[in-house]
């Protein structure tokens, strides 16, 4: 299988038809169908690492101020405990909570409506530790990559850019920012060139990545992602393009 990184957006993107949501969708159409899923999404951040291991994970409408249409979206996919199990085993000596509070929140049901909107394959998420630095995050999906193999689907689900204090709220087809533009080309010849330490090591890319990413918790889903990359493995952006000038919608396909 290959490792997809989504560049999710805003929720409403889950009742959308857009150039992005349409790439999603066409992008599901052209994937081998996953024995399952494993999710690293951007909302799910806090203290230590946890993967939820509940037969059947909640939909969680983890935002406000949304139209009522949005909270009433159910994503009904399976979840897979004997996975979740399998999960925190590769990522030993890591302790991982087998997690039975969480289900799935708006960075993985708002892409995977449109990328499988069937529900129809189990999808388990793994939190991402904010206590730890990105080469963690990294070392983690180096640990995953197994799972590859064996017809598991690992996604992750945030933003390259991500910067919401900048966003054009209210403003439609708001030119991208520069700096915007810039480091989301940086990004991709970075991954083109195979320098994975230079993407790791992020705060040393200059102001253009301070800008891009003054939280680190829409970026680290990326590194899980490329943490899953092996050698030889292509990589290809079916879906990009800049929203409110400030965030960045690009896929990254590895493999």
């Amino acid at each position: 299988m290959p490792a997809i990184f989504f560049g999710h957006g805003s929720p409403l993107n889950a009742l959308q038809l857009n150039d992005w949501t349409r790439g999603w969708a066409a992008l599901g159409q052209s994937l081998p169908r996953p024995r399952a899923i494993v999710s690293i999404s951007a909302h799910w951040y806090g203290a230590g690492t946890a993967v939820t291991a509940m037969a059947a994970p909640a939909t969680i409408h983890d935002f406000g101020g949304f139209p009522r249409e949005l909270y009433e979206v159910s994503y009904p996919a399976a979840g897979h405990p004997g996975l979740a199990k399998r999960v925190a085993a590769l990522l030993q000596p890591t302790a991982v909570e087998l997690d039975q509070e969480w289900g799935l929140d708006h960075g993985t049901w708002s892409v995977l409506r449109h990328v499988f909107p069937r529900a129809d394959v189990p999808v388990i998420q793994l939190s991402i530790d904010a206590t730890q630095p990105p080469a963690f995050h990294y070392d983690l999906g180096r640990r995953l990559a197994s799972l590859r193999d064996s017809g598991i689907l690992v996604i992750g689900s945030g933003n390259i850019v991500h910067n919401l204090r900048l966003y054009a709220w209210g403003r439609y087809q708001a030119e991208p920012f520069d700096w915007a533009v810039r480091f989301d080309a940086e990004v991709r010849a970075l991954l083109d060139e195979g320098h994975d330490a230079a993407l790791i090591d992020y705060d040393a890319l200059g102001p253009d990545a301070a800008l891009a990413i003054p939280t680190p918790d829409h970026y680290l889903p990326f590194l899980y992602v490329l943490g899953l990359r092996a050698a030889g493995d292509p990589v290809s952006f079916p879906v990009d393009g800049i929203d409110g000038g400030s965030i960045s919608m690009l896929t990254v396909r590895v493999g």
